[in-house]
């Protein structure tokens, strides 16, 4: 049971990994990509909360989901729950600015990948919550002695 928990973990943080591995390697067009959309979220949030917002380096938005997905994988691969929370934040703060599906119309080609994109990664936002529960439902193991039986008296 144990090495299939191992190996479950591994190949889930694979898709992490990897894909911070192939970000890092391929830095300048993952930058390219992101910055139209970081500069949308910015000017949505400005008008939104009505306040000039501080510019946002892409390359150190790139290196924080670089950090948050490697680093987390690598801890939820040998079973920290840290590395999972790491995981959920990087999903819940960057999913919805890397697939955002809402700024096309559903008949736009774009609007049916990002679509997918954006769903695959509220699965994986739900496996990762379903590993937290179970990593704080389960007791901690304690050294626990095998009490010898009493002998009865006769």
């Amino acid at each position: 049971m144990g090495f299939f928990s191992f190996l479950g973990r591994v190949l889930f943080a694979s898709l992490f990994i990897l894909s911070a591995w192939q970000m890092f390697n391929d830095g300048g067009p993952a930058a390219k990509e992101l910055a139209p959309k970081l500069d949308l979220v910015k000017a949505h949030l400005s008008s939104r909360l009505g306040v000039t917002l501080p510019k946002i380096e892409v390359r150190q938005f790139v290196a924080t989901i670089i950090a948050l997905k490697g680093v987390g994988g690598l801890l939820f691969v040998i079973g920290n729950i840290f590395g999972a929370y790491l995981l959920a934040s990087y999903l819940v703060v960057f999913g919805p600015i890397l697939y955002d599906f809402y700024n096309y119309g559903p008949q736009e080609r774009h609007f049916s990948l990002l679509l997918t994109e954006f769903l695959q990664t509220v699965a994986l936002f739900g496996a990762l919550l379903f590993f937290i529960g179970m990593k704080n439902s389960t007791p901690a193991k304690k050294n626990l002695k095998k009490r010898t039986p009493k002998p009865k008296a006769a």
